[in-house]
């Protein structure tokens, strides 16, 4: 079972992809800041991580993802971020950082269930 951390500081949208990847083989974790995420991180090396950019806290989502894949033990996490920016500065922020994936909001829950089980 591949393990998710969903980060978003909006509770509404993490329960909307936790529904979306119910019954799918995920285990499911969340946080709602970058500051969490990095706590969450550490501890549960998970296979998959859905995060959001802007979010409260001294860690944005690009830091997150930075911080992810320079950790020797948790660069094999592929990072998704979510975001409603899509400008291209921040579409290359997001590869500059390292994501394996940028997914501008609103998005399909379709789309990223397709796009996570490129992943399996």
């Amino acid at each position: 079972m591949r393990k998710v951390l969903i980060v978003d500081d909006n509770e509404n949208l993490r329960r909307l992809i936790s529904l979306t990847l119910q019954g799918a083989d995920y285990e499911l974790h969340e946080a709602d800041s970058g500051d969490a995420a990095l706590q969450r991180v550490s501890a549960l090396t998970p296979d998959i991580v859905l995060l959001d950019v802007m979010m409260p806290g001294s860690a944005d989502g690009y830091e997150v993802c930075r911080q992810i894949k320079s950790n020797d033990d948790l660069r094999h996490a592929k990072v998704i971020i979510l975001s409603a920016r899509g400008q291209k500065a921040d579409l290359d922020a997001g590869r500059e950082a390292g994501a394996d994936h940028y997914l501008i909001k609103p998005f399909s829950p379709v789309e990223l269930l397709q796009l996570l089980k490129t992943y399996d």
